[in-house]
């Protein structure tokens, strides 16, 4: 839950506190995360559950450190920025998964698309959650033309099957029930939203269930 953001000189993170820590305070605010200044050289650690609020604290420190203005005016500038870069990276970050799939974009709903996105941010024991998404979806359409059963659903299920990920520091609950929820409220069928709560049951009860289940074991574990 940490990000660290390398700066030139040790100089700068005086620059980043502040006089009497207006600065770090202003960032600490907007970013809902805590700026940690050491003693590791050349260094300012972010700390923060949520992996998208680190990343517009790194962008925006990033951006404060290269302009070297760095007052709570300019910070706030800076964080909008930030919000508005990566909203677009997330984005189009959710569309390249969809369009890799031969998943239409145009067949999903563009708050939808950036929730899938977000997953690039976020990864789970050492593994990139979006990239395990789309590894999930090739070896459960894969698995599912093999067996007969319905290749496009296991695709389609097997990409948002972790989709509860993108957004879990930011609600309760586990990551399957929200990822069901999600999928329901932007109105999909029953067979699609099991896909989130099936890959955590010990005996899913549709073969389009079994089977992400099993392409989301073999993307997890796999040696490497």
């Amino acid at each position: 839950a940490v990000t660290v953001v390398p700066i030139p000189t040790d100089g700068m993170k005086g620059r980043i506190i502040g006089k009497e820590g207006r600065n770090i305070k202003q960032l600490e605010r907007l970013t809902g995360c805590e700026i940690m200044i050491d003693d590791t050289p050349n260094s300012v650690t972010i700390s923060c559950f949520s992996p998208i609020r680190r990343q517009i604290a790194k962008r925006t420190i990033e951006m404060l450190v290269k302009d070297g203005r760095i007052q709570p005016a300019r910070i706030e500038e800076c964080i909008d920025r930030a919000k508005k870069e990566l909203a677009k990276e997330i984005k189009k970050a959710g569309e390249d998964a969809l369009y890799e799939l031969g998943i239409p974009v145009s067949s999903i709903d563009p708050k939808l698309v950036s929730i899938l996105g977000r997953l690039k941010f976020r990864t789970s024991y050492g593994q990139n959650v979006l990239q395990h998404s789309i590894e999930v979806a090739r070896i459960a359409g894969m698995l599912a033309e093999e067996l007969g059963a319905d290749a496009f659903n296991c695709r389609k299920g097997g990409l948002f099957h972790d989709i509860g990920k993108a957004v879990d520091h930011d609600m309760q609950g586990a990551h399957p029930e929200i990822g069901y929820n999600i999928m329901k409220k932007f109105g999909w069928p029953e067979e699609l939203c099991y896909q989130s709560i099936a890959h955590h049951e010990d005996v899913p009860r549709t073969i389009e269930g079994a089977i992400v289940k099993a392409a989301d074991a073999i993307s997890g574990a796999r040696p490497g």
